[in-house]
């Protein structure tokens, strides 16, 4: 089974996370099994881009992206060419190592 280390995040996971995870869950129903609760304003309907992650390990294993989710991330603060939404970003057959930004554009927003 596919591994997926979430990395360190302030406030989401200071200690960081690790899943074994089944291939075609989501990144996001693999972090909340563990406890990372990673925001996901739309209800995890790909219309929104709080649930953004960046994949540091393991990016090419996933199934690529498509048109509604490549729209959305032109729309996430942070964006890196690793960017997906964990909302839409099937476990494929690697392991995974996961990145939440420090901000997603509803926080920062809300700090602006």
């Amino acid at each position: 089974m596919p591994k997926i280390v979430f990395l360190p995040h302030d406030t989401i996971c200071p200690d960081g996370a690790v899943y074994e995870a089944q291939e075609g869950q989501t990144i996001i129903e693999c972090a909340y099994k563990v406890g990372v609760e990673i925001e996901h304003a739309c209800e995890k309907s790909c219309a929104c881009t709080t649930c953004h992650v960046v994949i540091r390990e393991g990016f090419d294993s996933l199934e690529e992206s498509d048109e509604l989710e490549d729209d959305m991330l032109d729309k996430a603060w942070g964006l890196e060419p690793e960017s997906r939404l964990s909302c839409q970003a099937c476990v494929g057959k690697e392991d995974l190592v996961v990145e939440i930004p420090l901000y997603n554009i509803n926080l920062a927003s809300e700090k602006g």
